[in-house]
């Protein structure tokens, strides 16, 4: 229990922000995996078993509604009030979809618009290198954030 406690700290620090999406999913896979209900981010909700069903099949029904409720609170604890409330009636396949569209078609302009500044960015002539430098390695690790990791090779030669 509490390694429980101590891997939903990591989710508790960093919390969901537009920016970090990627990152926060990262840890929310971690934190889930290790609880063993990694499967509910992914899995649609099964339909309610029928009057005839089986036990086993009622069973494994009723573990899946009770691991996708705790996998929700979980999502739901480690987010911003406005997120929260815009999310705390959907089962946890349907907010990760909802997050995914949401979340995913910004950091895809971002991630335009952070590109474009650094494949433009240009040494002027008598400026220095020590903030020039730091300037496209700003650029590069904001990338890096949105998912977009460039090789070492070609991050060195962007800034040379």
């Amino acid at each position: 229990m509490s390694t429980n406690l101590t891997l939903r700290s990591i989710l508790d620090a960093n919390k969901l922000t537009r920016p970090n999406f990627s990152n926060w999913l990262q840890n929310l896979r971690i934190v889930l995996r290790q609880e063993k209900k990694l499967y509910v981010l992914d899995t649609p909700v099964p339909s309610e078993p029928c009057s005839d069903a089986t036990d086993e099949e009622l069973e494994k029904y009723q573990c899946f509604i009770d691991d996708n409720e705790q996998a929700t609170c979980v999502m739901l604890a480690c987010m911003s009030p406005q997120l929260q409330r815009q999310h705390e009636n959907m089962d946890t396949p349907t907010m990760i979809l909802h997050l995914k569209e949401l979340f995913v078609a910004q950091s895809r302009v971002e991630k335009y618009q952070i590109s474009k500044a650094l494949f433009q960015c240009k040494m002027t002539e008598g400026s220095s290198v020590n903030v020039h430098v730091p300037k496209m390695i700003g650029y590069i690790e904001k990338l890096a954030q949105l998912g977009f990791v460039m090789n070492h090779e070609l991050s060195f030669d962007l800034v040379l």
